[in-house]
């Protein structure tokens, strides 16, 4: 069994355009945080159940700054000596000629699929490799003459043990890497821009096969369920993946912000909220949300709010351009709900009273951001400091999120009936511009009109 085989194709594509750019990041990142021992893992592969797993994803901060998605590799940027050196340590194949290839379900190439080798790996990324067995004795050996130790913590444990072991348990020196990687991904280039161009368009036709497939979806009594997965085939055709757990919210469950559960059916009269992004194979995601009326046609009711909501989102998006305030937009978008609500009756008082920081009135019925970072990870960058994003300002090149929403929950005796279980977002990916910026979902219809229009046209 061991003899006759061919040699291995390669891996790695080593023309990937990500690998114009990571030796520039590792770069960076060496001189955000001099004279320390950066250890950055992408990661292990998550149980489902028993010997299965969820499908890896590795590590977004391993990934930016090598290009490499291996299970169990580990990224050292070593920056204690004159000149900063990164090593990335990897398992190497499982030759046919040992037990692991065979025998070994959760390492084994015949298992799991071919590993690129060492040497490929060096040669496409650009950057040393040494074996994984290495890893502990090297970093041992490098903590002696550095500063600092820090690891991006919980992504391997094995490796979280190590770095205990020599540094103790403290877990605040490691956060400040997470912080400073955040920091550096927040701008994004013109290829990731593209990338995420990409992931907003493929989403756009995850969205056009949700209301091709509307009708089916009417007469099954999980038709949330359906739309979801009508969506994830598309998302896995686009890339590799939904970027998050969709939302496909019919009715009440639209007031529940994070609903993925997907199990009600799509009852005539109600609203239907889809939040939903294609995660391609570099990562990039899209996150977009519709509001669509199951029947296709919004009723007066539904289209006030909706109307209130959109008057909201586009406030928000008028008030993007570099140097405002990362919360400007924010503000925006409130104040715009709260006029909203005042001439719905719920708010009585001036909008200036109700926007006081001891009022905000407005967030009984959305209490949650009215956007975010968006990148690599949908909710991008969280951990860079306040002062550069939550209590920033925002520079072109920041990508981000717009989305206001009125949720009206069902036990909510504060408003009239007819609202109670109402929700009703809108959500749609920018990027910011020296002057301006750019809407990516733009082909994507937002008005109540043209969504009424996009429902007839798909749905029938």
């Amino acid at each position: 069994m061991t003899a006759g085989w061919a040699d291995p194709e390669p891996v790695i594509d080593p023309d990937d355009p990500v690998l114009a750019y990571t030796a520039e990041r590792r770069s960076r990142l060496a001189q955000a945080l001099p004279a320390e021992l950066l250890i950055i893992p992408a990661g292990l592969p998550r149980v489902r159940s028993n010997d299965s797993d969820h499908r890896f994803r590795p590590g977004t901060d391993h990934v930016w700054l090598t290009g490499n998605g291996v299970a169990e590799s580990v990224l050292v940027v070593d920056t204690t000596g004159g000149e900063a050196g990164s090593i990335l340590y990897l398992r190497a194949p499982s030759g046919r000629d040992g037990d692991e290839f065979w025998q070994n379900d959760a390492l084994g190439d015949l298992w799991v699929g071919p590993r690129p080798s060492l040497a490929e790996t060096q040669a496409a990324l650009g950057i040393e490799t040494r074996p994984l067995a290495d890893f502990t004795r090297d970093v041992e050996r490098a903590a002696r003459r550095a500063r600092r130790i820090r690891v991006l913590p919980t992504l391997d444990e094995s490796v979280d043990e190590l770095v205990r072991s020599i540094c103790g348990p403290e877990l605040g020196p490691h956060l400040v890497l997470k912080a400073t990687l955040d920091e550096l991904r927040l701008i994004k280039n013109d290829w990731e821009i593209g990338r995420l161009q990409l992931a907003v368009d493929g989403t756009a036709r995850g969205f056009d096969d949700c209301l091709e497939a509307w009708q089916v979806a009417r007469a099954m009594p999980r038709g949330e369920r359906y739309l979801e997965g009508t969506f994830a085939r598309r998302a896995l055709v686009e890339g590799q993946g939904p970027a998050y757990g969709s939302v496909v919210a019919s009715g009440a469950h639209a007031t529940t912000l994070h609903y993925t559960r997907n199990t009600g059916p799509l009852a005539d009269g109600d609203l239907v909220l889809m939040d939903m992004g294609v995660e391609l194979p570099s990562l990039y995601a899209a996150d977009i949300t519709r509001t669509f009326p199951v029947s296709g046609e919004f009723t007066p009711l539904q289209r006030d709010v909706y109307s209130i909501v959109l008057r909201a989102q586009q406030a928000g998006i008028d008030s993007l351009r570099a140097g405002v305030r990362f919360q400007d937009y924010q503000d925006a978008c409130g104040r715009a709900l709260t006029e909203g609500l005042i001439d719905l009756g719920l708010i009585r008082c001036s909008v200036d009273e109700a926007m006081a920081p001891s009022a905000s009135y407005h967030r009984r019925w959305s209490i949650s951001r009215a956007g975010h970072m968006l990148g690599m990870d949908v909710h991008d960058c969280n951990h860079a400091p306040h002062e550069t994003y939550l209590g920033g300002v925002l520079a072109a090149g920041h990508t981000l999120t717009v989305e206001p929403g009125l949720y009206f929950q069902p036990g909510d005796l504060t408003v009239p009936a007819e609202l109670r279980g109402l929700g009703i977002r809108i959500e749609d990916d920018l990027v910011v511009t020296e002057t301006s910026s750019i809407l990516l979902s733009a082909a994507m219809p937002r008005t109540p009109d043209a969504v009424e229009e996009w429902m007839a046209r798909l749905v029938g």
